[in-house]
Order: structure tokens, then C-alpha cells, then sequence
């Protein structure tokens, strides 16, 4: 008949990560190297109602973004997964609730700096799906002298050395006088959301600007 048993995926996880929701799973023990897999989703507002994901159907890859295909981002949604190889398919396998609101992981921003005479301009970039781009974002921005951070604990403020410029808005500049500023400034920045308790990414890389070099 041409049906074979097919094991379902294995593992099936929904995570959060970088501003996405993404479900994952491993292929069920034995899967030909040409099955594919579908997924659909449902929302604890809904439930039993199980929407199709179109990006995530027949697809070879073992993970589905999510984010944008979402209808509601402050609901509970799990999603659920099946193997599909010719006429044959698994079961579905079911992963855990989650919601975006809460649940979301954050990714440091990316800084780019703009340095004249007297000022640096600091704007911050972020990876988000494009959905989520109108949620109320923000950004923390570290400013220290080079060198000053070794004599503390990282988990500490680094002492007198250290500007804190707190709570930006995503789009936001923060603009700094630099006139009395001399030698070598790092600047850092981690992503900031305000849910059901208050979110912090890791901090970004250092990026380090020589300021009023004489000479």
C-alpha cells in the first residue's frame, strides 16, 4: 500500500529566543531522509481550534517560526507537529503553552555609534521580527572608561567610572556632551521590557571609541 509506520518528531519544544517564538523537534527514530513536517497552532483563547502555520507546511527543516504568524500576543499558544513521508504520517505531538508577552527572550541590540567634535550619538538596533516591532521596546546603555571594568566584579556596577543613561525607547538617541571626556570609552547596551516582571537581555559587546586623542 505503500504505508509505512511513521514515528513521530521527537522532543517538540516551544522556546523563546531572540524576540521569536520558535517550535522545535527532532525527527522520530528511523525518519526517511525526505520526510517533511507540518505545524499548526492554538490559542488558550481558542482552544481546539488549531490554526494552520502556511510558511510551515511540508517544510524539511525540524523548526518553525512562529512570531508573525500569531494572532494575539498576550494569550497562551502551543503548537503541535506531525511527520509526513508520501501517504504516511504520524501522529501529532503537542509542546507546552507559552505566551509571547511573558515568555519573550531578549537579544542584546546592536549599537552604532556617531562620534563628532563635541558629541557621540548612540542608537541601538535590534532583531525583531517584524511584528513585534511596535511593542514598547527599550534599551539600557553603559558607558565606562576602558580598563576600569577589571577592577570590579562583572556583576557589580563598575563603580565611579561607569554612566548608566536607563530606560530609552528603542528608536531613541542618546546623545553625550564628549568635551570633557579623554581617552578610551566603551559603550555596551542591553534590551529592556517591562511585562509581567521586567526583562533584561545580556549585554552587547563592547565597542570602544577613543575620545580627544591629543597627538
Amino acid at each position: 500500500s505503500g504505508h509505512v509506520q511513521l514515528l513521530p518528531p521527537q522532543n517538540v519544544t516551544l522556546l523563546s529566543k531572540d524576540f521569536a517564538m520558535i517550535l522545535t523537534w527532532a525527527p522520530g527514530e528511523g525518519a526517511p531522509p525526505d520526510v517533511t513536517y507540518t505545524v499548526r497552532y492554538e490559542s488558550q483563547d481558542r482552544l481546539d481550534k488549531w490554526m494552520k502555520v502556511p510558511h510551515c507546511k511540508n517544510i524539511s527543516r525540524s523548526f518553525c517560526n512562529l512570531t508573525c504568524a500569531l494572532s494575539n500576543f498576550y494569550v497562551k499558544v502551543r503548537a503541535r507537529v506531525k511527520a509526513v513521508w508520501g501517504r504516511s504520517q504520524s501522529p501529532w505531538v503537542k509542546s507546552h503553552f507559552k505566551d509571547y508577552y511573558s515568555d519573550v527572550e531578549l537579544a542584546p541590540p546592536v549599537l552604532h555609534l556617531n562620534v563628532t567634535e563635541s558629541f557621540i550619538h548612540v542608537t541601538a538596533s535590534f532583531p525583531l521580527p517584524t511584528c513585534v516591532e511596535n511593542l514598547t521596546w527599550k534599551y539600557d546603555l553603559n558607558l565606562w572608561v576602558a580598563g576600569s571594568e577589571d577592577k570590579v566584579s562583572k556583576t557589580l556596577c563598575f563603580v565611579s567610572q561607569q554612566k548608566k543613561y536607563e530606560g530609552y525607547f528603542r528608536k531613541d538617541t542618546v546623545t553625550i556632551n564628549t568635551t570633557a571626556l579623554r581617552g578610551n570609552y566603551c559603550f555596551s547596551a542591553r534590551a529592556l521590557y517591562e511585562s509581567i516582571d521586567l526583562k533584561h537581555s545580556e549585554f552587547s559587546q563592547p565597542v570602544c571609541v577613543l575620545l580627544n586623542h591629543k597627538g
